[in-house]
């Protein structure tokens, strides 16, 4: 069975699960004058994540969904405006920040240009509009198929942000395939956001975790949302050890991944019925099945017969992650049972 329904599903290797042997330990709950932890591990951690994103300090979550939520609630404040995307994942799944039970934060939200980028005249329309607290951007972005945020959008969102005097937050789930497909370092994107969250559970392989990134002060209060959200944590080490190794090991190899999707789009060019995403830019590729006259859940109950187990994600679409452990040839049969159902429609 080949199993594309995310790359969450990506397993820790033998070397990286051999790490948490050896983790130095401690109670990551218990803060001293400087608001660290005593477990070493997870201050090593915090302190690769700041570095790689060049941000003063970084935050060890339990999940992205816990990072996003405490970064939102660092930021605002009940019945505060946010600015989001129309398709933002924050919003569409995790929704925590939004509901009239927790959050209470408002929503206000910005289009996707052609180019599946944030349209900042949609964005600066908003802003206009009323007093908005926080801009949140997601880079790669999930609904849209992985699409990415180059440096030069980037900057632009920047410029905006600055103009309004409005913090930015970006949420980077998979910001290290985005950097892969892009060429350029995390650092470099994470430069134009005033916090960013990344996941170390997807592509990089890691079995547990994301970080949260931003000033020192932001993150002093931060780590103190993330205690009300119940993501204070004893021996975080043994989920911060195999971390450091992915950050250490898996980064490069995404672009594998990234290839591999791009494989796949390249054999689905011409199909009958379903419209399979062409500007595959990373791990993600989605096949529109509007026209096909098969619902997404059907589409997939029939590829799961064949041996490809996919997911429907939103509308009519559904969706193909690449990640470690899947195989370029892996791609190419996920490519001809596609072809062999839409053949059938």
């Amino acid at each position: 069975m080949i199993d594309l329904r995310s790359d969450t599903l990506t397993l820790p290797d033998e070397p990286m699960l051999r790490t948490i042997l050896t983790a130095r330990l401690g109670d990551d709950g218990r803060l001293d004058a400087e608001g660290r932890g005593e477990d070493l591990a997870v201050n090593e951690l915090e302190d690769m994540a700041a570095e790689v994103s060049g941000k003063e300090a970084g935050l060890l979550c339990a999940s992205g969904t816990m990072g996003n939520q405490a970064a939102l609630l660092t930021w605002c404040r009940p019945g505060d405006t946010v600015l989001i995307d129309e398709l933002q994942h924050l919003d569409r799944s995790e929704k925590t920040a939004f509901t009239p039970r927790f959050g209470q934060l408002k929503k206000v939200t910005y289009r996707s240009d052609a180019s599946l980028m944030p349209n900042t005249a949609s964005m600066e329309e908003e802003l206009k509009n009323g007093p908005v607290k926080l801009i949140c951007i997601e880079n790669t972005h999930n609904y849209t198929g992985g699409a990415c945020i180059d440096l030069k959008r980037m900057a632009e969102i920047r410029s905006l942000a600055d103009r309004y005097g409005v913090p930015v937050h970006m949420d980077g789930a998979r910001v290290f395939n985005a950097a892969a497909f892009l060429g350029t370092t995390v650092k470099e994107i994470a430069r134009y956001v005033d916090s960013l969250m990344f996941c170390v559970s997807k592509g990089l392989g890691a079995p547990v975790g994301s970080l949260l990134c931003g000033t020192r002060k932001f993150i002093s209060e931060a780590k103190e949302m993330r205690k009300l959200l119940g993501g204070a944590m004893r021996q975080a080490g043994i989920i911060a050890a195999p971390a450091i190794y992915a950050l250490k090991h898996n980064v490069e190899r995404l672009r594998e991944d990234n290839e591999n999707a791009q494989f796949c789009a390249s054999l689905l060019k011409d199909l009958k019925k379903v419209k399979a995403q062409q500007n595959v830019q990373t791990n993600i590729m989605m096949l529109d099945m509007e026209g096909a006259g098969i619902t997404p859940q059907e589409f997939c109950a029939r590829a799961k017969e064949r041996g490809l187990l996919i997911r429907p994600i939103i509308g009519s679409f559904v969706r193909l992650v690449f990640y470690k452990g899947i195989t370029r040839s892996d791609a190419e049969r996920a490519a001809a049972i596609v072809r062999e159902i839409d053949g059938e429609l």
